[in-house]
C-alpha cells in the first residue's frame, strides 16, 4: 500500500500546497501594502489627503471650557450622591480615611490636606485649594490634571456629572 511512489506524490503535493500558500502570501503582500509610501528610501508625499475634521473637533472641544458656576448653579447634590456611588470604592465621607482620603469639607479645602493621609508627591507638590474649578477639572481627567497622582479613577467625562458630584460634596460640608 505504502510504496515508494505514493510517499513521493504526497511529499511533492505537500510541497506543492506549502508553496501556493507562499505565492498567495506574496500575491497578498503586493496588493495590500500598508507601509509608508517610499521611493529610492525617500518619503513620497501623498497625491491628496482626505480631511476627517478631527483637527477642527479637537479645536472646538479645546475652545468650550465649561464655565463651572453656571454649571454648579443647575447642579443637584441628590444627583450627585448617586455619581459619588463610584467613589465611595476608596473614599469616605465619615471622616475616615480609606484607599483614598476622605471627602468630608474637601470643597475649599488644601489639596494635600487630610491628617494621617499618605499622598503621593504629585500630589503634595501641587498645591492650591480644592475650588470647585481645581476640583472639576480634576474630576475631568485627573492623571492629565496631576501627573503622578496615586488616584487610578480614569475620571467623570459628563459635565453633569462633576458638577452635580461637587455640589454634593460641598453640601456635606466639613
Amino acid at each position: 500500500m505504502f510504496d515508494t511512489m505514493t510517499v513521493t506524490k504526497a511529499g511533492g503535493a505537500l510541497c506543492g500546497a506549502f508553496l501556493i500558500f507562499l505565492l498567495g502570501k506574496w500575491a497578498a503582500e503586493s496588493l495590500y501594502h500598508t507601509a509608508p509610501p517610499s521611493h529610492g528610501g525617500e518619503e513620497v508625499a501623498q497625491a491628496y489627503t482626505i480631511d476627517t475634521g478631527a483637527d477642527e473637533a479637537e479645536d472646538v472641544a479645546a475652545e468650550e471650557e465649561p464655565d463651572v458656576a453656571t454649571m454648579m448653579a443647575s447642579a443637584e447634590p441628590a444627583a450627585g450622591e448617586k455619581v459619588f456611588a463610584k467613589c465611595k470604592a476608596c473614599h469616605k465621607i465619615d471622616g475616615n480615611n480609606a484607599t483614598g482620603p476622605h471627602l468630608d469639607g474637601v470643597v475649599g479645602r488644601a489639596v494635600a490636606s487630610v491628617e494621617g493621609f499618605g499622598y503621593s508627591e504629585a500630589m503634595k507638590s501641587f498645591g492650591g485649594d480644592w475650588t470647585p474649578e481645581a476640583l472639576f477639572a480634576f474630576l475631568g481627567n485627573p492623571k492629565g490634571v496631576m501627573p503622578g497622582t496615586k488616584m487610578a479613577f480614569a475620571g467623570l467625562p459628563k459635565l453633569e456629572d462633576r458638577a452635580n458630584l461637587i455640589i454634593y460634596l460641598q453640601s456635606l460640608g466639613g
